[in-house]
């Protein structure tokens, strides 16, 4: 059995952002809850004094994540474009060929994404 595919971003939100990241990620919250029923998680945590944020996300398998970068699109193009400045990207799971082409296509250039395919052991619980 595979274990899940898990996207990690961690981001600094540009001066003066706050209050319209904080709108937007709302917004993308409602949207994905909406339209990706397969996502087993999709949570944005921000530090306390507000200039950093990480995305950390729990797919089935890579497919739900190149849906989600589908979804999402106008949201994380925005987002690096006005919003958030990333500072890494981590994946754990493996990645397919259209998920690792999307990503490098939406991320900043010079970002740094890590890949860990392999997943060794660990479960995924519903928390319903």
């Amino acid at each position: 059995m595979s274990g899940p595919f898990i996207f990690v971003g961690s981001h600094r939100v540009r001066e003066g952002k706050l209050e319209e990241f904080r709108a937007d990620a709302a917004a993308l919250t409602g949207i994905v809850e909406e339209r990706e029923p397969r996502l087993l998680g999709f949570n944005i945590f921000l530090s306390d004094d507000g200039t950093e944020a990480t995305v950390v996300q729990i797919h089935p398998d890579a497919d739900s994540m190149l849906t989600h970068m589908q979804v999402a699109q106008e949201h994380i193009e925005k987002g690096a474009a006005e919003l958030l400045d990333t500072q890494e990207i981590r994946i754990f799971g493996p990645p397919n060929d259209a998920v690792l082409g999307m990503i490098a296509q939406l991320t900043q250039e010079g970002v740094p994404i890590s890949v860990q395919p392999v997943h060794l052991a660990g479960f995924t619980r519903s928390m319903a």
